[in-house]
């Protein structure tokens, strides 16, 4: 039951991250129609961020700070100065293009930072373990789940209960007729772009202490973020966080119970070799299942009528 109890919050925190990523991309991509690739090198700048100022001064909150506003900063710099001219061209283009800048900013990174892996220490104040019910888990994963439910409830106040949601809703039904009524719509692309990047770059920080941070660390969990669109629904936010929570879930709990259920019948290094493998493709077998049975995932946008 305490091996159980361990992997269910640690799936939960997975899917935290996972939807941190999730909120920004589905946004762009579902409002505006905008497929991103580089999204995962904003996570990947995040935790670089986080990890220089976190040496610097030694403040985790602070390297958080930076990291998110940094990367909101280089993301909407980004938009401005280049990606804006893709939002008019068709999704080949804007793959091909974006892959392009995950590989220059990969190389970048190695660049400066170098191959070597960077490490960043839990803070202090997190560092130790909470006693819940007699059971023990480490402080700084419930903060990364605590952080994770805040982020949830804030994007869910900005888009249903403030004018710029209310804008970014109407762009997303007709952008004509926004734009005709007086709102600058490419300005709203670079906050919605720039938002996007912002929850990326929190994602790589509050991972920072949990993993190494290092040049292509954000290439792999882009595609479980782009399943875990399909899973939720293309730009609902509902469906991020859910689908977010199931794909972690999901690729956890496997990771830990196939292995076990394996040894029962083949080697044991077979069954850990062969385990982690069959829980990675049980996670696409999900998004096939519910592509199969409801297109448009589990939790689709709901458009306004009048």
């Amino acid at each position: 039951m305490s091996l159980f109890i361990a992997q269910l919050l640690n799936g939960l925190q997975f899917g935290i991250l996972l939807f941190l990523l999730a909120a920004g991309l589905t946004l762009v991509f579902g409002i505006m129609s905008f497929i991103n690739l580089a999204h995962g090198v904003l996570y990947m700048l995040g935790a670089y961020f986080a990890a220089a100022a976190f040496a610097l001064t030694q403040s985790f909150l602070l390297g958080v700070i930076v990291a998110t506003v940094g990367v909101f900063l280089v993301a909407a710099a980004a938009d401005r100065l280049g990606l804006s001219v893709l939002h008019r061209r068709d999704h080949l283009d804007q793959v091909l293009a974006t892959f392009g800048i995950v590989i220059f900013c990969n190389e970048l990174v190695r660049w400066i930072w170098g191959n070597a892996p960077v490490f960043m220490d839990t803070p202090a104040a997190l560092s130790d373990s909470l006693d819940i019910f007699g059971f023990i888990y480490p402080a700084y994963r419930l903060v990364i789940l605590a952080a994770g439910l805040v982020v949830a409830v804030g994007l869910y106040w900005l888009i249903e209960r403030t004018r710029i949601g209310m804008l970014i809703r109407a762009g997303a039904s007709n952008r004509v007729m926004v734009s005709a009524l007086g709102v600058n719509i490419g300005w709203l692309n670079v906050f919605i772009f720039a938002l996007g990047g912002g929850l990326a770059g929190l994602a790589g920080a509050l991972i920072g202490p949990i993993t190494s941070v290092q040049p292509g660390m954000g290439d792999g969990v882009l595609i479980l973020t782009l399943v875990v669109i399909v899973i939720g629904g293309i730009g609902s936010i509902r469906g991020a966080f859910l689908g977010a929570l199931i794909v972690g879930l999901v690729d956890t709990l496997g990771r830990i119970y196939l292995p076990m259920l394996l040894r029962n019948i083949a080697d044991p290094s077979v069954a850990n070799a062969v385990g982690p493998a069959l829980a990675s493709i049980g996670v696409y077998l999900l998004m096939a299942v519910v592509l199969a049975f409801k297109p448009d995932g589990l939790f689709p946008v709901r458009r306004r009528q009048g």
